[in-house]
């Protein structure tokens, strides 16, 4: 884990909404970690936890998507500046544990977290992307994955609906999802009845991000967990679902 003022290579946007962000950062990381990200002159008060979309050993890409003030400020920062950045931080994906064939499901921004890992992965990975209308990454996750399968709700691009529709849960050997909860509830639910083992990397509001606030617990059979400094990739065994 580093904290730094890293310069940025470029900060783009991707949609609407959606930007990318690539910053100067030479450590090994792990597909799954994320980042606690803020500007240099503290425009917003507490860092913002953004996943690894990529990095090249060189530099981390992150993939966000604007929705309040503090990623408000981060889409309008220009190439050259600085940004603080802590991290990596989390636990990551342990990609030994990933064996067979392996079904990776994304949905809306939670795709953000999981190219690094079929970059990984490579051909042992079929991705199942969802989206409500506008798409993106797609054509990444091409470069490296089997095959990149599309829903999206109102039908303009790919299949219409729901991802989970897109799916054979009982061909796989293991999933692994980020996205909406709803869709990783019935992505789990789809998983304990065809025994498939099913990773889940989780999204809470954190102010830390080192484990030291616990604003971001969730219930596990061994207790409570923090998501920043325990995830926040868990086995749905590990899990107490309600």
């Amino acid at each position: 884990m580093k904290v730094c003022n890293s310069k940025i290579l470029k900060n783009e946007q991707v949609i609407d909404n959606i930007y990318k962000l690539v910053v100067e950062f030479e450590d090994k990381i792990i597909p799954g970690q994320f980042f606690m990200l803020k500007t240099v002159n503290n425009e917003f008060l507490l860092p913002r936890p953004i996943s690894v979309n990529d990095c090249d050993g060189n530099s981390v890409t992150f993939l966000y998507r604007v929705e309040g003030t503090g990623t408000k400020v981060m889409s309008s920062l220009i190439e050259g500046v600085e940004i603080q950045a802590l991290g990596p931080l989390g636990n990551g994906f342990d990609v030994e544990k990933l064996k067979g064939k392996v079904a990776v499901i994304g949905g809306g921004i939670g795709v953000a977290p999981l190219l690094y890992l079929v970059k990984e992965l490579g051909e042992q990975a079929d991705v199942y992307l969802g989206f409500r209308d506008i798409t993106y990454e797609v054509n990444e996750f091409e470069k490296y994955a089997n095959k990149v399968l599309v829903a999206t709700e109102d039908g303009s691009v790919g299949q219409k609906g729901f991802v989970t529709g897109l799916i054979d849960f009982s061909n796989y050997n293991c999933v692994v999802t980020c996205g909406p909860q709803v869709m990783m509830d019935a992505i789990m639910n789809e998983c304990e009845k065809s025994g498939t083992m099913c990773f889940v990397s989780l999204e809470k509001r954190m102010a830390c991000g080192l484990g030291a606030c616990l604003g971001c617990v969730v219930q596990t059979k061994d207790g409570m967990k923090r998501v920043c400094k325990d995830g926040p990739i868990f086995e749905i065994s590990e899990l107490v679902r309600m």
